[in-house]
């Protein structure tokens, strides 16, 4: 489960629900050559056609690592940098400086990552800016503006 040089950064999306994000998001990995990790439980099957229809024919072209916790993430790369993406932050995506083989974890698309990992990691948490009284962007589109920050931000692509 350690960080390939190879890739730019990795997606990590905690127990996602709908398939046709999730397949969005491996389509996304492929053309910017990022690793996905799947954590926890899934609200899907690996083998759902809306997943699979959404990712086209994508999934040869990505990392795609299966985790049971997002710990077992965080021990096998003690030196990363993990930001967990919130609306229960203030902190922009973009006011934040990104490494190469930095970690992006979204949470479920229903609930987000839990208050708990939030609230014990603010320096980590960062958000996109929306409009007020507005509750959530998509997920798929979520990991796409921040991935495209950090791209920029490295000149990768």
């Amino acid at each position: 489960m350690e960080q390939n040089s190879e890739k730019f950064f990795n997606v990590v999306l905690f127990e996602p629900e709908i398939p046709q994000n999730t397949g969005n998001i491996v389509r996304l990995c492929a053309c910017t050559n990022c690793r996905l990790y799947l954590v926890g439980k899934l609200g899907f099957s690996i083998s759902d056609k809306y997943l699979k229809r959404a990712g086209l024919d994508y999934w040869g072209d990505v990392d795609i690592l299966r985790v049971n916790a997002l710990e077992d993430i965080e021990k096998a790369n003690p030196e990363a940098k993990f930001y967990y993406c919130t609306t229960k932050s203030k902190t922009k995506y973009t006011r934040i400086n990104y490494n190469i083989g930095d970690f992006f974890v979204f949470g479920p698309e229903s609930r987000g990552l839990s208050e708990e990992l939030l609230f014990s990691n603010p320096e980590k948490c960062i958000t996109i800016p929306m409009a007020d009284g507005q509750r959530s962007l998509n997920l798929s589109n979520s990991v796409s503006i921040v991935i495209y920050e950090a791209i920029r931000q490295n000149g990768c692509l």
